[in-house]
């Protein structure tokens, strides 16, 4: 199998290029953006060596149709998908915070909670809970956007507002845009036999509007857990079964690595890949109760540029 994991195009009125861990952003004329969703699979904010075949596609699809199922609760960036693995969208100024909401207490929440934590982001947390237990109301956990090769760091919504990140107004509107979107999430989760544990959005301005931008609902900006057998799990203290990339740090975690100084990314072996591509589709079927149907490997990069090429001209 063949994964895209660089892309250095050249397209028509390109004004700059942004290669981001996972994603390869053209802004072209006319303030659209052109992001690529390649291969590449980061975890620990570190891009590992290997690129998985069909992932940018999975999540490219993922995204439009979220996008799409979702654009009644809140304006989105989204102006066109003209190969699988692109959105074209709208330029915006994005806000520097990832609105993190979170329906359960697990990942790294639920680290920070065995070891004492009882608040987090300036949320307060119910005492004797356990790893994987429903919250009473979902909560959000902003992060700050980080610098290259730098962790996104916890901040509250105080601090937001005393940073001049976001006026109160905008931050308030924040809120109920990623609580909403959260609940539309979780209702389509559940009617394809899961549930959305947690998820991450990212918010700018374009014309003085608040627009979604980026991923919506994806294995890499979400949690799921397979809703049959949950309570069962959840009774006897076993691990949920799930579909999101946390696989992908539990078995580097696993191995050794948490993306610390002087750890070293374990061997990525063709079948580790393949573990990981087949777990990205099995997501997409399950969330999109579609059939995954994978483009041709051969001539990736070509492809996408005639495509791209096609849709600008147009």
């Amino acid at each position: 199998m063949t994964a895209l994991t660089s892309t250095d195009y050249q397209l028509p009125g390109q004004q700059s290029v942004y290669h981001g861990k996972v994603r390869d952003v053209y802004t072209v004329s006319g303030d659209r953006l052109v992001m690529v969703a390649t291969d590449r699979i980061s975890a620990f904010d570190v891009v590992l060596p290997e690129g998985i075949p069909y992932k940018g596609q999975v999540l490219n699809q993922i995204a439009a149709k979220f996008l799409d199922a979702t654009a009644d609760i809140c304006p989105n960036w989204k102006l066109a998908t003209p190969d699988p693995m692109v959105t074209v969208g709208r330029r915006c100024e994005g806000f520097p915070v990832e609105m993190i909401v979170r329906g359960y207490l697990c990942g790294s929440a639920w680290r920070a909670y065995r070891d004492g934590a009882r608040e987090l982001c300036g949320v307060p947390l119910p005492e004797g809970m356990r790893e994987n237990q429903r919250f009473p109301e979902p909560i959000i956990t902003p992060t700050t956007k980080a610098e290259i090769g730098e962790h996104d760091q916890d901040i509250s919504r105080e601090e937001i507002l005393a940073r001049g990140l976001a006026t109160p107004e905008q931050y308030a509107q924040l809120e109920q845009y990623a609580l909403a979107l959260f609940r539309r999430g979780t209702e389509i989760a559940a009617r394809r036999g899961l549930i959305l544990v947690d998820t991450k959005y990212e918010f700018g301005l374009a014309d003085g509007e608040i627009v979604l931008m980026d991923e919506i609902h994806t294995p890499d900006s979400s949690r799921y857990f397979y809703l049959e057998g949950y309570e069962d799990r959840f009774a006897k203290g076993e691990a949920q079964r799930q579909l999101s990339k946390e696989f992908v740090r539990e078995w580097l975690m696993d191995n050794g690595f948490q993306g610390k100084a002087g750890q070293r990314v374990p061997e990525m072996t063709p079948a580790i890949v393949e573990s990981i591509s087949q777990r990205y589709i099995e997501l997409y079927e399950h969330i999109t109760g579609e059939r995954f149907v994978p483009q041709p490997a051969e001539g990736l990069a070509g492809r996408i540029e005639r495509n791209v090429c096609a849709y600008l001209a147009g």
